[in-house]
């Protein structure tokens, strides 16, 4: 498998997650694994209705008790947002606001652009029954809104969260469609090797008795031949295909499955000049 050489985007960097009354320690844990999946760190919470610290979140949180052992907790969203400079607050519902209105995709870019430039950024989120009430989203500078169902909108706010953090880490790449890993460079086999194949194969097929009647050999050969044309095979694929084609050259239309193999015929052999099998020389 081969790294990809998308930038590293560092755990300090990135929007400060603000939950804003959440309920569950449940709940918090999930959002503090989600801002860890993506590269997030900095998680407040305004008056967590449990009480804080709390071991459900902990639990929840799965490895990224990190950032759940790093939250911050405020009385009110006035004082958990007075050091940054630039908010979005989510919502899920038109609102009678003067505030733009971004989708995720362009508000993770301009929140890339506001921390390029050295602003601290956040994304408020609100409570899990009914969000942010008008009041609190006054406090942000736009609106960010996710492209759901219009019949289904509600998200739990970890799903929320996980979606700002996945878009956020998206666009900080090089490459928006760069990924961790990806799988070997697959070279086509060049086509002498592929024409070994079809005439290995249809050789071995031709033992066994496979093309009847013999008036239809070739049709059915061309057949077999469009059927392993189709993918585009690799040098190594065509050595496991050779290699199981192999298998079928101990086979004898006359003898059973596997009489062919080269163990099976040693001891067939052994027995045939009187000597004792293996089998019997251990009793």
């Amino acid at each position: 498998m081969e790294v990809s050489q998308a930038s590293a985007i560092t755990a300090a960097e990135g929007p400060v997650i603000v939950l804003v009354a959440p309920q569950l320690g449940e709940n918090i844990g999930m959002v503090a694994r989600a801002m860890a999946n993506f590269g997030l760190s900095e998680l407040r919470l305004v008056a967590p209705r449990d009480g804080w610290p709390n071991e459900k979140a902990n639990a929840a949180a799965s490895r990224a008790t990190h950032v759940v052992e790093s939250a911050k907790v405020y009385d009110d969203l006035r004082s958990a947002v007075s050091d940054l400079t630039f908010v979005f607050a989510t919502t899920a519902r038109e609102r009678d606001s003067f505030k733009p209105v971004r989708g995720p995709v362009e508000a993770a870019r301009m929140l890339h652009s506001h921390e390029a430039g050295g602003s601290r950024t956040g994304v408020l989120f609100g409570r899990e029954k009914f969000g942010l009430d008008n009041d609190e989203i006054s406090l942000a500078d736009e609106i960010v809104t996710f492209p759901v169902d219009a019949a289904y909108a509600s998200l739990n706010v970890a799903q929320a969260v996980l979606l700002m953090a996945y878009e956020w880490r998206k666009t900080g790449l090089e490459r928006e469609t760069d990924i961790p890993f990806t799988g070997p460079e697959m070279v086509p086999a060049p086509k002498e090797d592929l024409h070994g194949l079809f005439e290995h194969l249809e050789s071995a097929l031709e033992t066994r008795g496979y093309f009847r009647p013999p008036s239809r050999r070739a049709k059915m050969a061309d057949k077999l031949r469009a059927v392993l044309t189709r993918p585009a095979f690799s040098a190594g694929e065509i050595k496991v295909l050779r290699g199981i084609v192999s298998s079928l050259d101990f086979f004898s239309p006359k003898e059973p499955r596997g009489a062919g193999y080269p163990e099976r015929k040693a001891k067939v052999d052994r027995l045939a000049h009187g000597e004792a099998d293996d089998d019997q020389k251990k009793e």
